[in-house]
Formats: structure tokens, sequence, C-alpha cells
């Protein structure tokens, strides 16, 4: 964890949703954040697939890491018992469960178990731990090559805006999105940052918003429905977004509101970049149509923080994600490089 952490100084964030101490998994929760910084102990696995599916964590990239993490603490409670193959089998499907959207999670898993293939009971759990440990360093690798590779598409003196939280939070500590946007800066460039608040978890106002200004980058906070009016006004010069999913041939699943903004730059001549590492393409997914859409609770749209802030009664839609057609799509920024249509033919490069 430590060589981990050095990567992230070094690239100019300091900022990890979870912690690793040899024995236990810690969740920063997000839900908390910016009134609180609290770490939540996940001892079972139990433990981290409920932080998934609450929302403790969030971001395809964190989702998968902390899935990893998941199934190291179930080889843990289980290796030493006589259904030991079965228990962790079981519970691997659980935590795949935990949320339906982002591939990352079951990517993670399965090869977490495709990792455990061969190895004596005995050296299970250590072999689970180091794999857990590479899957978290590949991700910020990959997101510090993706964000320089990104940076470099991003015009010195022009306006950015990102929506949802594609950032530090959201992935093993450095971002997606945010992590173009700190490439750019890496790179020298000067750029005006603005986010969406994206509702209705706000993890743009929260979130986005918090982690930028902790690591001295400056960001202007936009209301939801305001980018049109940015972008009209040619304030915007690119839009980055992450993905939760990305079908084979490039439609991308994202925070619900992507798919609207991606309309609005085509409107507007402006770029619209995704930025997102090769664990987050389904290769088996062919289209958009595919991907599977959670909606939550419609508590979470008629109350903030426990408040109700909506007529009682109201009937709700709350999707969590919506899929931008790969015609609006720009480029797909990633690790390998910077991907352009047609997208069937360059996403076929990758490593799958």
């Amino acid at each position: 964890m430590d060589r981990i952490l050095g990567l992230l100084k070094e690239a100019g964030s300091q900022i990890v949703p979870f912690k690793w101490d040899g024995e236990d998994f810690f969740l920063l929760d997000q839900r908390l954040l910016p009134e609180k910084e609290e770490w939540i102990c996940c001892k079972t696995w139990q433990d981290a697939a409920a932080g998934i599916k609450d929302m403790v964590v969030r971001g395809a990239p964190a989702i998968g890491i902390t899935a990893a993490f998941a199934v190291v603490l179930a080889i843990r409670q289980y290796a030493k018992g006589k259904e030991a193959q079965e228990s962790i089998a079981i519970a691997a499907r659980k935590i795949e469960a935990s949320r339906p959207t982002a591939i990352n999670l079951i990517w993670a898993v399965r090869r977490m178990l495709k990792s455990l293939e061969g190895t004596s009971r005995e050296n299970l759990y250590e072999r689970s731990v180091s794999e857990a440990l590479s899957i978290w360093e590949e991700d910020v690798r990959a997101n510090i090559a993706m964000g320089l590779h990104g940076g470099k598409l991003i015009e010195e003196g022009t306006g950015v805006l990102t929506h949802c939280n594609a950032g530090a939070l959201a992935t093993g500590g450095y971002g997606t999105a945010l992590g173009v946007i700190r490439g750019a800066i890496r790179l020298g460039k000067h750029i005006e940052v603005h986010a969406d608040e994206t509702r209705p978890w706000l993890q743009g106002a929260r979130l986005t918003a918090w982690e930028l200004i902790q690591d001295g980058i400056e960001v202007s906070l936009n209301v939801d429905m305001g980018a049109g009016v940015l972008l009209k006004a040619s304030r915007i010069g690119a839009v980055v977004v992450g993905a939760d999913r990305i079908a084979a041939n490039g439609d991308v699943a994202n925070k619900i509101g992507t798919y609207t903004l991606a309309v609005l730059c085509k409107e507007n001549g402006v770029p619209f970049y995704v930025a997102a590492p090769s664990s987050t393409f389904d290769h088996h997914c062919s289209c958009g149509d595919e991907i599977p859409i959670e909606e939550r609770p419609g508590e979470e749209v008629v109350k903030c923080r426990d408040r109700q802030v909506a007529a009682k009664g109201v009937r709700v839609f709350n999707p969590v994600f919506d899929v931008t057609p790969n015609e609006l799509v720009t480029a797909i920024v990633t690790e390998q490089g910077v991907l352009r249509p047609p997208y069937d033919k360059s996403i076929s490069t990758l490593p799958h």
C-alpha cells in the first residue's frame, strides 16, 4: 500500500477512498463528505459488499477494487472450513450482485477467483491479498497514464466541465475524468474546471468539488441544468466524464445526465470525451441496450439528508445511469491511449 500512496503523491493526489492495514479493509464513507471524514472498518466480505450496495463507496473502478478486497475477506472467513470452495463461490456471486451496472465489479471478482486457481488452501489468503493490491496499483497506474493521454486533448486556457465524480474517490486514488484534468494541469496547462451538482446524491457538489479543493485545484460548481448555458456561451472547451460500463461498440453507461450533456455538446460543437480504464470495457456486451441500468429507491430523490424536500406521495423515476450512444462520443481515453471511431475496431484492440 505504501507504494500505491507514493505513486499518488508523486502524481499530485493524496486522496484514497479505502485503506488496507494488513488485516482489515477500511472504506471512507462518501455519503458523509464533505462535512465529515469517517472510515468504516470492513471485517467481513458482507461488510464490504454492503459498502458497495449502500454507496459508502461508488465509482466503477473503486467498486472493483472494493470487490477484490471483499473476496480477500471471504477467503479469510472460509478458507479453513470444510466447504471452503463452495462458500467462497457463493460469497463471490453475492459480491457480484451488490450493484448491477459497473462492470469493474464483476471483472475484479472473476479476476480474483482466476488468480487463485491451483493455489493450495494454505496459500489462498496470502495470494488473494497480493492480487487485490495488484488490482489497486494497476488502477492507479492506469489512471495516471490516461490522465497524461487525455491531458494532451485539453486546450490551454479552456473551460473543462465534468459530471458526477470520476476522480480519486471513484478510483484507486487519482481519477478517470478528473485524472484527465489533473493530467492537463501536470502538463502545465491553465484550465477552468466546472463541476455539475449531479443530483440526487450531489456527487459533483460534495465529492468532486471537495477533492479538487483538497488538491489545490480551483473549481466552479454548476446547477445541473446550467451546462447548456455555459456550452452555448463558449465557456466550455471540452466535457470529460467517466464511465461505469462501455459496450463493445462504444456506447457508454455513466451517471444519469451524461447523455444529456453529450447531446448538448453535439449541438454546440464541443468535444465530448470519456475516460475509462480497460477494465470498464465489456467486450461481451455488443451495445448499450444490453447494459443493465440500476434504479434506486425514490426516497433518495424526495429526501435530502433525511429531510423531506418533495411532496409526500409523489411517484419517482430514479435511474442511476443513462447510456450515451457512441456517435456522440468524440474519443475515449484509456491507459493504452486515445480511442476514436469506429469504436468497434478501436475497442477490439484493448486487452480482454
